[in-house]
């Protein structure tokens, strides 16, 4: 079989998905904005601390790479068999570079962790004990990842770009067999996601209340998005139009709301909605509940766009990796190995 018997269409790009996303985003901006806050509280559960998390994913991250370029591939259940993962040697300046944190953060976050039991050192061997903080296995995390990953190619195909129709249980069982390369991509998406929404409002725990607050004015404003006028998928830009023209009094959310939801303390929320407020990022309604800002489309936009590139990153290789178990073409198979790491 030659190069030229190969069916390039069926290989996606990452500007293909980024514009599919970007165009049916009415579509797609529900299903997102819960992937992202439900994972954000299981971030925040574990050590009620956003960034000891970010730490131990940055350092479990390089442990994956390090399986991945040693082509050591281990399915959910093979990764998860032990109640411990081994990790590489690392420096406290390499963490800060990767999360774009403080030294004397890092250095501290570290120390806690170790004293904590969750980092532990034996000799030259540096583990990280499931055992010792509130791990939870991402059974939940995947399903929500598969769902949007599913909404996303089914764009893809009303859009022609993909021709392949592939259900959300199918995309389960791709990632949670090839899982550390699965959840090594997940990682390379949140972890500079995560970080650039920290450069924007200063702190995770600011921003994990605003994508609450976003979140349940999407919800509450969902019906005006396909309704009249709007019966086809809007783009980025229309939706959030939409979103800024229904800002009525009974879409807001009150901070005792915000912390049932998120565990995050009420007197935490209302210090860090202050400065949500004085950022317009968020205003208070007559019913003295928080809402989105109309400035808030204008000043996140730039973040915005940035981070939906890792977006279209992941999803791209997810749908490639998806694409190679239901193809009985080896060369085909070859080909898009190769996609998958350009």
């Amino acid at each position: 079989m030659n190069i030229q018997e190969i069916d390039f269409s069926k290989t996606l790009s990452d500007d293909q998905v980024y514009e599919t996303i970007m165009s049916n985003y009415s579509e797609l901006s529900k299903d997102w904005i819960s992937h992202q806050w439900n994972w954000m509280n299981s971030v925040y559960s574990s050590f009620k601390d956003h960034y000891k998390y970010m730490i131990i994913i940055s350092l479990v991250e390089k442990t994956l790479q390090f399986y991945d370029q040693m082509n050591i591939l281990y399915s959910f259940d093979e990764y998860y068999s032990k109640s411990y993962v081994q990790i590489d040697k690392f420096s406290i300046t390499e963490l800060c570079k990767k999360l774009d944190l403080p030294k004397e953060t890092v250095r501290r976050k570290v120390l806690e962790l170790e004293q904590e039991g969750v980092i532990t050192r034996s000799k030259k061997r540096i583990v990280i004990d499931r055992k010792a903080f509130k791990f939870i296995k991402p059974n939940q995390q995947i399903k929500f990842s598969a769902k949007y990953i599913h909404l996303v190619s089914q764009a893809l195909n009303k859009e022609k770009i993909y021709s392949k129709k592939i259900d959300q249980k199918t995309i389960e069982n791709v990632i949670k067999k090839k899982f550390t390369l699965s959840w090594r991509w997940f990682y390379r998406m949140q972890i500079p996601l995560i970080i650039g929404y920290h450069k924007f409002m200063k702190d995770l725990t600011t921003f994990h209340i605003w994508g609450t607050i976003c979140m349940n004015q999407i919800l509450n404003v969902s019906r005006h998005l396909n309704a009249g006028d709007n019966k086809n998928s809007l783009d980025y830009f229309t939706t959030n139009n939409v979103l800024i023209e229904n800002l009525g009094s009974d879409t807001g959310i009150s901070a005792m709301s915000i912390s049932d939801m998120t565990g995050i303390p009420r007197a935490t929320i209302i210090r860090k909605c202050q400065y949500l407020v004085k950022e317009d990022l968020i205003k208070i309604n007559a019913k003295k509940q928080y809402v989105l800002s109309s400035m808030n489309f204008r000043k996140i936009l730039p973040y915005q766009t940035e981070v939906f590139r890792y977006k279209a990153k992941f999803i791209r290789k997810v749908i490639n990796l998806v694409t190679i178990s239901l193809s009985d073409n080896i060369i085909f198979f070859l080909y898009i190995i190769l996609k998958m790491y350009i």
